[in-house]
């Protein structure tokens, strides 16, 4: 367990564990969710790599300031987490919204970052979206978050899956989405805030890149993730059949496998080389 601070003071905490002489992988987890998402990870990646996961501003054991927050300050909060850490580059993996703040971090920080992983994510929120995250945020504000959990789960996890996963919907709730409804609706005003400037500078991109998206992922269907694709240069893509939004929890094997091996691969290059869309069961 550690903290460092945000540049406007803001305490944030992270978590290390792995290998430590390992090459850095920081993770950056999404909407309403801390460090603790990425349990199913742990051991997968810990093996091999030296491994940071943060809790985003507004949730976890870090800070939990009123809004409004912005998505460039929680991309300077994950490299104060690097520099707190002493590390010069890691492996960059994002979840959705934090697929979003990986994505600034590899325009606005490419010297910080050996490879981004970009999962269940976008580079910018459609109209439909942007209506549903703002529904969330008011029935996470007059219902508060445990009914926005239970209301909800269909959007991160498939069909088949949510029928199997769901005695446990609950402590995966809790475990996941970790935050006060204020914090909760300030992390979604972020997200809302942002613009396409993201999108047209995304062939800044240099780090090697994997772009991952659930065949049946609802949240940040496929197309989001071919579009990232396409404007990320030398960008690969794989499809996991069957998954939805959240599939490194409900595919984690699957989900570990194609990054640790992406993660081998990239070893000392600078680029990723491109291929098409490859589905992965």
């Amino acid at each position: 367990m550690a903290f460092t601070w945000g540049e406007d003071g803001t305490r944030i905490h992270y978590d290390t564990w792995g290998n430590p002489d390992g090459e850095p992988v920081l993770m950056v987890q999404g909407l309403g969710a801390d460090r603790r998402g990425w349990i199913l990870q742990r051991r997968a990646f810990g093996a091999k790599y030296r491994c940071l996961a943060l809790d985003n501003r507004g949730v976890g054991k870090s800070d939990k300031p009123p809004g409004p927050y912005d998505l460039s300050m929680m991309a300077r909060d994950a490299m104060a987490v690097l520099d707190d850490a002493g590390v010069d580059r890691a492996h960059v993996m994002g979840a959705s919204m934090g697929g979003v703040i990986s994505q600034i971090i590899g325009v606005l920080h490419a010297d910080r970052v050996r490879s981004l992983t970009l999962a269940c994510t976008a580079c910018r929120q459609l109209p439909w979206r942007r209506e549903l995250l703002s529904e969330w945020a008011a029935l996470a504000q007059t219902e508060g978050m445990a009914s926005f959990v239970h209301r909800n789960a269909r959007w991160l996890f498939g069909a088949r899956s949510f029928r199997r996963l769901q005695p446990f919907i609950g402590p995966v709730g809790g475990l996941a989405l970790n935050a006060s409804p204020e914090a909760f609706t300030a992390q979604v005003d972020a997200i809302l805030a942002a613009d396409e400037t993201l999108r047209e500078e995304l062939h800044r991109v240099v780090a090697p890149t994997l772009v991952l998206v659930g065949s049946q992922d609802i949240l940040t269907p496929r197309g989001d993730s071919e579009e990232l694709a396409t404007l990320i240069p030398g960008a690969k893509m794989a499809v996991v059949r069957g998954a939805a939004h959240g599939f490194m929890f409900e595919h984690a094997s699957t989900f570990n496998r194609l990054v640790l091996e992406f993660l081998a691969g990239v070893g000392g290059s600078a680029r990723a080389e491109p291929v098409g869309a490859a589905d992965a069961a």
